[in-house]
């Protein structure tokens, strides 16, 4: 692969100027989940909560304990009732976008599982300053972390974009990974501010039980959204034939001609993408798939982009 100066890159990294340029085709993605938002500051999305704010709502009978500011007199004066002004406050919604890029996510058959990871990671982020939200992020890999704290503004992408550079090309020589799924989880929840837009991006391999109490915790007061990245390898194993494999530390040679074991391996990532799939129906929280052979771009415009946001346009 080469970049626009002719140099030659190494398709395992995502590297930062294309994650950049992925700002250009973010400008479609604008259709992000709602949620009712719990933060104090002013912000480009509404609440559902009524008080004293920058947008009237409405007016209707004044009651005990309304705010005497809000009355509205000239309706008062002509009903001789007392009324007063509904305003639906502003508020903002931070986003924040969790890319794991532990060892596991090192897989794939034509693209890498952590290279689509980091693609999905960065057009969020575009997105999520495209419609003045703060963007923050969470970056696991194998043995630390990275937080960038939300924040509306351009340094802070870039600042996200050159994490997910730096996490995919410690991949090429990651060890054992210090964290599992339930561990990024839990650290998460540390961070993650009440009222916010949450993308956690994974193959979720390890997702479990353990998992559980930090994802309810976090939809409790969040807008939970699962990007899954799969390779078309963990649904189905290659034509019958030996195949020498490696974890990176001990080598072997699969039989994809036992019927048995393709049965156990396609029933065991059936398995957990089902778990996946009702545990999102549990939390109320979205769910997608990407296929690391098929643009990520695609899935999230078919999702948020504006075309779904209007069915009439062609």
């Amino acid at each position: 692969m080469q970049d626009f100066k002719g140099e030659n890159l190494n398709p395992a990294i995502a590297h930062s100027h294309q994650l950049i340029q992925l700002r250009y085709a973010a400008r479609e993605l604008s259709g992000f989940p709602k949620m009712q938002a719990r933060q104090v500051l002013a912000g480009g999305h509404r609440s559902q909560f009524r008080g004293r704010g920058m947008d009237f709502d409405q007016v209707r009978l004044y009651q005990p304990g309304d705010d005497v500011r809000s009355i509205d007199w000239r309706v008062t004066a002509r009903t001789q009732t007392a009324h007063t002004k509904v305003f639906i406050e502003e508020r903002e919604r931070p986003i924040l976008i969790i890319t794991d890029l532990r060892s596991p996510m090192f897989f794939g058959s034509q693209r890498l599982k952590s290279v689509v990871a980091c693609e999905i990671a960065a057009a969020l982020a575009w997105a999520g300053l495209g419609i003045n939200d703060r963007v923050g992020g969470l970056i696991f890999g194998a043995q630390q972390q990275l937080e960038i704290k939300p924040k509306r503004s351009h340094h802070n992408a870039l600042q996200l974009i050159h994490g997910l550079q730096k996490y995919s090309e410690a991949l090429l020589t990651a060890q054992q990974d210090q964290y599992d799924l339930a561990t990024v989880l839990e650290e998460s929840r540390r961070v993650v501010l009440p009222g916010s837009t949450v993308f956690i991006i994974s193959d979720f391999y390890d997702l479990s039980t353990q998992c559980e109490p930090h994802l309810f915790a976090l939809a409790k007061h969040c807008n939970v959204n699962f990007c899954q990245v799969y390779d078309s390898l963990e649904q189905k194993l290659p034509e019958p034939a030996l195949y020498a494999v490696s974890n990176g530390q001990k080598q072997a040679m699969l039989d994809t001609g036992d019927q048995i074991l393709c049965a156990n391996f396609a029933n065991q990532f059936a398995q957990r993408k089902d778990y996946l799939r009702k545990l999102s129906e549990q939390l109320h929280a979205g769910l997608l798939a990407f296929d690391t052979a098929k643009p990520a771009m695609r899935i999230l415009a078919k999702a948020y982009g504006k075309r779904r946001l209007n069915p009439k346009r062609t």
